[in-house]
């Protein structure tokens, strides 16, 4: 048996249902949400390893969900094909989209792969105490808004803070512009899209020159991701 929790998104019941029957035969734990309310009242008591999302929900729409989704790998099932949707729902958090009507192979091979990269993150030296987040050998103070790697030490602005410790809690994994600027809001209001460039830009240098690796990623069409090493 897989040892994943799966949650499917979708307000159509014999999508819904043709989508657990798959998932259950493949070994995978599923629960069932129907709008995007409910998934959050979900989410307040487990988090699954993966999320199945449509995006035509009643009340919260999947549109609106998918920046509250906690850094949860989330697989957008739309039958909206166009292009510059798939790309704004990329940006806005999702790991992957897959357009309906769809062909349950493909999707279930797709999942498979992005619950490989959960497993490994599972497997990585993510830890969170107090104030301090560490990936790896790399270890940021949110409070000093500080960042120590081996015997060297640099600081941060609080912007800088802020968007740093959103990438090294989700290491590995690409997160959206919009999704970084959606959860550092409350803390820094002034950082903007525009703007958000220019902060990475700096934070990488800052890490760079403590052990000349390159930590920040640009995800061309997405945003950036961030590696231990």
């Amino acid at each position: 048996m897989k040892d994943y929790h799966l949650l499917i998104v979708e307000d159509d019941i014999s999508v819904g249902n043709m989508l657990q029957e798959a998932l259950e035969i493949e070994g995978y734990e599923v629960a069932r949400a129907y709008s995007g309310t409910e998934t959050l009242m979900f989410l307040e008591k487990k988090k699954p390893d993966l999320i199945l999302l449509d995006l035509m929900l009643p009340g919260l729409s999947g549109d609106e969900l998918i920046t509250h989704l906690d850094g949860v790998p989330t697989i957008v099932t739309s039958a909206r094909s166009d292009l510059d949707s798939k790309i704004e729902i990329l940006k806005k958090g999702a790991c992957d989209y897959v357009t309906k009507p769809f062909v349950i192979s493909e999707l279930l091979a797709r999942i498979e792969a992005h619950l490989r990269l959960v497993s490994e993150r599972k497997g990585a030296t993510i830890s969170v105490e107090d104030d301090v987040i560490r990936a790896g050998k790399i270890a940021l103070d949110t409070s000093l808004m500080t960042v120590i790697i081996g015997d060297k030490e640099t600081n941060l602005t609080r912007t800088e803070a802020a968007i740093l410790s959103i990438l090294m809690r989700n290491a590995g994994r690409p997160l959206g512009r919009n999704t970084i600027l959606d959860r550092i809001s409350e803390e820094t209001p002034d950082c903007t899209e525009r703007s958000l460039k220019q902060h990475v830009s700096n934070i990488r240098k800052k890490l760079q020159q403590l052990d000349d690796i390159d930590h920040i990623e640009t995800i061309y069409g997405i945003g950036f991701q961030f590696n231990e090493s």
